[in-house]
């Protein structure tokens, strides 16, 4: 079952896949529907081509002698490496996604244009997660699937059940500690964010002025999209039900 055009699905009735494209996993997807339903998640990893990206570029064992020649040709090979990486990562999204019938793809926005700044490091994990982004588009596309963007401020740093910003575990980067005491996969928690701002965003944005205003007294926490957790979407949710039966 495929809907032949996923731009012409109503909102109220797509289904999505957002996708965390994180440090401690290479992505992690989940399939949304409107009312915060979750039918599936998946954490997509390749430890050992993730670790050579980095460690080519840093290993203190290649020799220096050979100076810039030398860095640019393991510049060089390790771009490489992160291109494969990326190609792979960008394929398993897209499929995963047209396996569960999602009309759009999220991501967190990030700026595409301009030069990288930071350490090796940083721009080959901001580089690589530009190109999964690029590919993964292209690959959407010729499926019958949209992309779409949100803001990527605090999708990781708040709590998706609302109990407040995370913290982290210093002895396993991938698990946080959440207000209320509860330990969870920090990707995956950002992941539910990602898909709670995009419908967020969708639902209310067609609304007209009164009725947005309305459910934004009824759930404060919508009017700030930065601030928008999964657990904001399924109170929305459960007061647009009300205000319609109304």
């Amino acid at each position: 079952y495929r809907r032949s055009d996923a731009t012409q699905t109503p909102v109220k009735e797509q289904i999505i896949c957002s996708v965390d494209l994180g440090i401690n996993t290479d992505a992690v997807c989940t399939i949304m529907r409107a009312d915060g339903t979750v039918l599936g998640r998946k954490l997509l990893t390749s430890p050992v081509k993730k670790t050579l990206c980095t460690a080519h570029w840093t290993n203190p064992e290649v020799p220096e002698e050979h100076g810039s020649a030398h860095a640019g040709e393991r510049w060089a090979y390790t771009r490489r490496l992160n291109i494969e990486l990326s190609r792979k990562i960008a394929g398993a999204v897209a499929e995963y996604a047209w396996e569960n019938h999602a009309d759009v793809i999220v991501f967190e926005y990030l700026e595409m244009n301009g030069k990288i700044s930071g350490s090796k490091r940083q721009k080959l994990q901001l580089w690589r997660k530009r190109d999964i982004q690029k590919r993964c588009e292209h690959q959407a596309h010729r499926k019958g699937m949209r992309i779409s963007r949100i803001c990527a401020w605090n999708t990781s740093r708040l709590a998706y059940d609302g109990s407040g910003i995370v913290l982290r575990d210093w002895r396993n980067h991938s698990l946080c500690a959440f207000q209320t005491g509860k330990r969870y996969n920090c990707d995956l928690s950002a992941s539910y964010n990602i898909g709670a701002r995009y419908f967020i965003r969708e639902l209310l944005k067609p609304l007209p002025a009164t009725e947005r205003s309305l459910l934004e007294a009824k759930v404060p926490a919508v009017k700030r999209r930065t601030s928008c957790v999964y657990a904001d979407l399924r109170e929305l949710s459960s007061e647009m039900g009300l205000l319609m039966a109304a």
